[in-house]
């Protein structure tokens, strides 16, 4: 079951890094915004996407697998179908705790193999929105 638990949630948002598959170099949309929020907050935001040259001032991967940092946290801006790949490749690295899917975005099977690599996955929420409620 994705993570539901305000305690636990509140515990997720402690982590400091947070790599975010399919943020977008254009102020405005929610995949920019949402980041850009969560940095001014004092969280290292790792963009991945390869289709942009620059987001906040860094050149961003172009996946998971290429991002040198330790990650806690892997934010989801993608469509629902892409989360069983960014999941394996998720699943791949050993320093990633939680697999986080924003609004809208849904994959229950991926979520379940998320969790029974011992890792915890949050789905269908927006970090902003919980960030704003619960810290």
């Amino acid at each position: 079951m994705p993570v539901e638990n305000d305690d636990e949630l509140r515990e997720i948002l402690q982590l400091d890094t947070i790599a975010v598959v399919g943020c977008s170099a254009t102020p405005g949309k929610a995949a920019h915004d949402i980041p850009n929020f969560m940095r001014e907050r004092g969280y290292e935001i790792v963009p991945v996407n390869p289709y942009a040259d620059e987001i906040f001032g860094m050149e961003p991967y172009d996946s998971l697998a290429e991002v040198d940092e330790e990650i806690d946290i892997v934010d989801v801006f993608r469509p629902s179908e892409e989360v069983a790949g960014i999941v394996d490749e998720a699943l791949d690295r050993e320093d990633i705790d939680v697999v986080w899917t924003q609004l809208g975005v849904r994959d229950p099977e991926a979520g379940e193999r998320v969790e029974a690599a011992g890792k915890r996955y949050v789905e269908d929420r927006c970090l902003k929105v919980e960030y704003q409620r619960l810290m």
